[in-house]
């Protein structure tokens, strides 16, 4: 071979192809793996965010469920809790004039079923001696009413006021069924009330006479990393549900004289049993007042005319006036640290779930569970809790909260 100017000639490579085997492979750089760092900054939040508030539903849903089947369990032990919380009190003092506890835990339930018991006879004697001139009252209302149907702006005939009384004659008839089945779904929800009464008064001594040592062997039931969160979170959920007890019946007892002491001075029939229900339906907040309102202008309106029963509605306003605006807020909130808007939020949720226990226990369950979250959050029990405990004491129905 002859030279070349750029030197001498060389054999030629073949050029490398895909048959042959003896060509190296390409390399290419390893695939990095996708990681969290390769999504968008808001879309990583908002993702993060949303399966833990999914979890938080799935789970409360869990437990709503659960309850609302043991709701006939549930709610007795719900309303002995109140209970306790509204009682504990009695038994303090009966133990500070040394009292056994026991016994101090005997007198007080005892105490408790005679005052309910006395003040259901008298509402009983009042109703059965004022029934009979309620009765001729509202049938002479109801004459009234028919006599302004005829000569009012209606006109409505005697044949026509006829006809619509026998269609709703044919209503009820075509539904008895329907009726006597609702009446015996009432006895059973009677037997179930007085199941849950028992129930509750059961429990109640317990939860009086050993409350402390219940709340400590839950407590121990957990692990003991979770023990001190979980025993501070509880403890001053306890003092926001006592509070809001006391409160409450403060609320409702000043509800019940305002209206109550109105309608004596109107002199509306069973004025009495009419304070009552107002001061039993002020625990249902919201809904209770507006119901015991309407019956207590209702009672006035059918017993003693418009003119009576406008100025019972302006008796009735007053009085709810009177608690929305110092009461619930000077009172009430202070308590419960709640806002008016959640508290409506919460009864009408409550209410919509579980009916009118639901509407009863939706504030004191938020109210509780505000006070433990908030417990949780600012880690609260980092200078409130001892490691070993000692040996919870014998008093005590419920549980005392730690001083901070």
């Amino acid at each position: 071979m002859e030279p070349t100017p750029e030197g001498p000639l060389t054999d030629v490579v073949p050029a490398p192809s895909a048959g042959n085997p003896a060509e190296p492979e390409p390399t290419f750089p390893a695939p990095r793996p996708v990681n969290d760092a390769d999504l968008p900054f808001a879309l990583r939040i908002a993702a993060a965010w949303s399966w833990r508030i999914a979890m938080i539903l799935v789970v409360a849903w869990a437990i709503a469920w659960a309850l609302a089947q043991l709701s006939f369990l549930v709610i007795p032990v719900l309303v002995a809790a109140l209970l306790a919380g509204l009682l504990n009190p009695v038994v303090g003092l009966l133990r500070r004039v040394r009292v056994p506890r026991g016994l101090a835990v005997a007198v007080t339930e005892l105490g408790f079923i005679a005052v309910v018991a006395g003040l259901l006879t008298l509402v009983g004697r009042q109703i059965s001696s004022g029934f009979a001139e309620l009765w001729g009252e509202a049938l002479a209302g109801l004459t009234e009413i028919q006599r302004w149907l005829a000569e009012g702006p209606l006109q409505l005939t005697s044949a026509q006021l006829g006809t619509y009384i026998s269609d709703a004659r044919h209503v009820l008839e075509t539904n008895q069924g329907t009726l006597v089945s609702g009446v015996l779904s009432v006895g059973s929800s009677a037997g179930h009330f007085i199941t849950g009464a028992l129930i509750t008064l059961f429990v109640l001594v317990f939860f009086l006479l050993e409350g402390e040592r219940i709340w400590a062997f839950l407590v121990r039931l957990l692990p003991r990393q979770a023990r001190p969160a979980a025993d501070g979170a509880g403890r001053r959920g306890w003092t926001s549900l006592v509070s809001y007890v006391r409160v409450q019946v403060f609320v409702a007892a000043v509800d019940a004289i305002g209206i109550g002491v109105g309608a004596a001075i109107l002199g509306v029939p069973l004025a009495l049993p009419l304070g009552i229900l107002v001061f039993v339906a002020s625990f249902v907040p919201v809904v209770g007042a507006l119901v015991s309102g309407a019956i207590a202008v209702l009672l006035a309106l059918v017993a003693n005319g418009a003119v009576n029963g406008l100025i019972m509605l302006i008796i009735v306003i007053a009085v709810q006036q009177l608690e929305s605006h110092v009461l619930q807020p000077l009172v009430m909130g202070r308590a419960v640290a709640l806002h008016p808007v959640a508290v409506i939020l919460a009864v009408a949720a409550g209410s919509y779930i579980a009916g009118i226990a639901g509407a009863l226990f939706a504030v004191p369950t938020l109210a509780v569970t505000n006070s433990s979250v908030r417990y949780i959050a600012a880690r609260g029990w980092e200078n409130s809790w001892e490691t070993e405990r000692a040996p919870a004491p014998t008093a005590g129905a419920a549980p005392a909260p730690h001083s901070p």
